[in-house]
This record gives structure tokens, sequence and C-alpha cells, in this order.
């Protein structure tokens, strides 16, 4: 996978992960996610991947 594709693809989970952590705490309202755990779970494994993801793009070297 490119370097940037994963860094994109990884800030992506990141915000994504945010937002469906925040509905599963209750803390965004207006979702059909909102108060439920597992939603809070889903999120925090989103935002882990894509944190890993992001990170492990940064570090690969340029193919060129």
């Amino acid at each position: 996978m490119n370097k940037w594709v994963s860094v994109v693809v990884g800030v992506l989970l990141v915000l994504f992960g945010s937002v469906w952590t925040l509905q599963g705490l209750n803390v965004i309202k207006g979702s059909f996610m909102t108060g439920q755990q597992l939603w809070t779970a889903i999120g925090l494994l989103a935002v882990i991947g894509g944190v890993t993801l992001a990170v492990s793009g940064l570090r690969k070297k340029s193919s060129r």
C-alpha cells in the first residue's frame, strides 16, 4: 500500500472511530449508536487501528 494512502486511511479511521466512540459514550446524540456500549468498543478499535496504520505509513520509506 502506498505510504500516503496508509496515512489518509489511518486518519479517516481515527476520525470515524472518534465519532463512534463519542456516540457510544452518549456525548454525541441523535443516532442509533447513541449510548450503545458496542459502538464505544468499535470506535476505540477503529481509533487504535487508524493510529497504527497512519504511524506505519509515516515510517515507510519512499520507494523512489
